[in-house]
């Protein structure tokens, strides 16, 4: 009878997820039996070498990770058929990864592979992927949109509101003598600051707000998936969207009254 020592030196090593590992309460050096089958007929052990945090799949965040890692020729020797003698040499799928990941790059690569092994299929795991973003991407794109109409419309109307109670300030004005554009440029460079520090104050809203998202979320689904990131990209592209909304809400509303008469504007 062997050892728990030898048998442990022995036994090949594998790779466990940190969920199977927390999952089963298991700890590395700890020895441990797999089998191919639910009952157990046919099992090997394998001695626990190290963790390793799967890597993050938006396809799959909702699924616990109970994964191991195996050498392949320990995987085939637990896996194989022993009925079947070559069933050590056949494979039913490779996973290749090309350097020049285009379009172009595959049509190359497809058809390399189809001179040289014309029964063979292929399927790109890109593009199932690609396709079900560009939905999502498009959503997102059709809720921005929405998002930035309602926006500017209640914008409008608070500053359509804010102005009128102003008018009496922009009379007087008119009745010294300042000009419409001297006061038009003065709104305009006044919407200016307001949109640019409300969009400063959004996107560290965002960003404060990213950190909290992402540890409720990651804890839920025990998973290192970043599901929020605000990105330089990002901010640059929100502040871009909102300075000039805020500019052009804030001159339309002021417009309404530069337009009508200085004595109209100021109350007798």
């Amino acid at each position: 009878m062997s050892s728990p020592a030898f048998a442990a030196s022995a036994a090949p090593d594998i790779l466990v997820s940190r969920q199977l590992l927390a999952r089963a309460h298991l700890s590395v050096g700890d020895v441990v039996t797999l089998g191919n089958d639910a009952s157990g007929t046919r099992t090997r052990q394998f001695r626990i070498a190290g963790v390793y945090e799967p890597t993050p799949d938006p396809m799959r965040f909702n699924v616990e990770r109970i994964e191991a890692r195996l050498h392949l020729d320990d995987l085939l020797t637990l896996t194989a058929d022993p009925a079947d003698p070559s069933a050590t040499d056949a494979v039913s799928s490779i996973n290749v990864e090309l350097p020049n990941d285009t379009q172009s790059g595959r049509r190359t690569f497809v058809r390399a592979l189809s001179s040289r092994t014309p029964f063979i299929g292929w399927m790109s795991t890109r593009d199932s992927e690609s396709s079900t973003f560009t939905v999502i991407d498009r959503f997102h794109t059709a809720i921005a949109a929405v998002t930035v109409i309602g926006s500017t419309a209640f914008l409008l109307a608070l500053m359509v509101i804010r102005a009128e109670e102003r008018k009496e300030t922009v009379g007087i004005l008119r009745l010294i003598g300042i000009s419409r554009k001297t006061i038009m440029t003065e709104v305009i460079i006044e919407g200016l600051l307001v949109a640019i520090a409300g969009a400063a104050v959004g996107v560290l809203i965002a960003a404060g707000a990213q950190h909290t998202v992402n540890r409720f979320f990651q804890a839920r689904y025990d998973t290192a998936l970043v599901f929020m990131r605000v990105s330089p990209r990002v901010a640059m592209r929100s502040i871009a969207v909102a300075v000039p909304v805020g500019v052009v809400a804030g001159a339309v509303a002021s417009w309404t009254l530069l337009r009508r008469g200085a004595s109209s504007l100021v109350r007798r």
